[in-house]
């Protein structure tokens, strides 16, 4: 057999995988093999060319995001999102397989690895022969993956169809395989797109509202109305202070710049209020140390969220304005009450006497701070009932806005 060296001639290169043959083309990670992915008898070669064991699927190379409805089942938001952000693109997309891909390509499975490479030719290959390519790296198996036509031809000359000369791969390392077929998502290699990315790019795709107020103000029935209309609700208080629990890093950061206010590996909490609630430079520095853990750790809950199929949720944190936080929001609420009502709520709740419950939001802001940095005010001044509906009218109309 004459493998053909094709550079420009895209044509004959899509009549070699219409016929069943193999072609190697370029990505910008590797070369990959290519063949008709929904010809059993076609990808069967890929496995006996390459030596490749029966056991490990196959990819498939696709033209783009529609790709995803077209050979997935039940495609999962994230999906969606991670080939926005990152397709054409050295990153595949594992999701449960749709009816009609040749069970050879799952290797038993019923899951689909989907990329779309980021090469011109390889993309004007796909898109002009109207099918999917089935694509590992155009290696013997165990073998270095080629990076040039050249060191494909050394492995495959005489024994595939054709080699589509894309030039040298820019990247050199194979893509990046997640898969979203279960929660939370998991990286089943680590490639060329770093897992930082990935998970930047699911936490930034869901819709943040944050809720904000004082303290009785009735931020949880704000936050219970909308878990009931499918948000993920998250404590950012609570997030911290199971970071302060579980995070060595963090402890080890605060007690770096505040000495003695970790012992044993735990934060004395008494100690660290004493060192920067009376001096507000000292409180500046705490929150710097704070507020990248406790965005990760959101991010973690939001990317997981994302790759859930989840596509809002709310945070509550009493001092959300002004910080980091408040800049990824997409909905800032503030939750008043009159002082009265607070109050009573305050005492019954914590069991506290009237002087201290007074002491506590007289501290706080005022609903002046509110009303200047939050977009939306949920007034709670009626009956329980009341302010109920109204937060479920006004978080309707905030998660169905664009």
């Amino acid at each position: 057999m004459q493998t053909k060296r094709i550079t420009d001639d895209i044509a004959a290169a899509a009549a070699v995988v219409r016929e069943g043959g193999l072609a190697a083309v370029p990505t910008e990670t590797v070369y990959g093999l290519a063949a008709n992915g929904l010809d059993e008898a076609a990808v069967r070669r890929i496995y006996e060319v390459k030596g490749r064991p029966a056991v490990k699927p196959l990819s498939l190379l696709v033209p783009g995001r529609e790709a995803l409805d077209q050979y997935g089942k039940d495609v999962p938001r994230g999906a969606y999102v991670l080939a926005d952000a990152f397709w054409p693109g050295p990153l595949t997309i594992v999701v449960k397989a749709a009816p009609g891909i040749p069970a050879i390509v799952l290797a038993g499975g019923s899951t689909v690895g989907l990329r779309c490479p980021d090469s011109e030719k390889t993309l004007a290959l796909l898109r002009l022969c109207g099918l999917p390519l089935a694509c590992p790296s155009a290696n013997p198996s165990g073998a270095p993956s080629p990076k040039t036509a050249e060191a494909v031809a050394a492995y495959f000359d005489s024994m595939i169809e054709a080699i589509v000369d894309g030039g040298p791969c820019g990247v050199g390392t194979e893509s990046t395989i997640v898969d979203l077929t279960r929660t939370p998502y998991r990286i089943l290699r680590q490639g060329a797109l770093p897992a930082a990315d990935i998970r930047r790019a699911l936490a930034r795709s869901v819709k943040l509202i944050g809720v904000t107020g004082g303290t009785g103000a009735g931020k949880t029935t704000a936050l219970v109305s909308l878990s009931d209309l499918g948000a993920l609700t998250i404590d950012a208080d609570g997030v911290y202070h199971d970071l302060c629990r579980t995070n060595g890093a963090l402890l080890a950061e605060i007690e770096n710049r505040f000495p003695g206010s970790v012992e044993d590996g735990e934060l004395q909490r008494k100690k660290l209020g004493a060192a920067v609630f009376s001096d507000p430079a000292a409180l500046k520095d705490l929150d710097g140390i704070i507020y990248p853990y406790v965005e990760n750790a959101i991010d973690e809950l939001l990317a997981e969220r994302a790759a859930a199929g989840g596509t809002a949720a709310a945070i509550d944190a009493i001092n959300l304005i002004g910080t980091p936080l408040e800049t990824r929001m997409d909905a800032l609420v503030g939750v008043l009450a009159p002082e009265e009502q607070r109050l009573a709520r305050l005492m019954a709740r914590e069991g506290i006497s009237a002087e201290y419950a007074r002491l506590r939001i007289r501290s706080q802001k005022p609903d002046s701070y509110y009303l200047e940095h939050c977009r939306y005010i949920l007034r709670n001044d009626g009956s329980r009932e009341e302010f109920r509906r109204a937060c479920d009218k006004l978080f309707k109309t905030i998660l169905e806005e664009p």
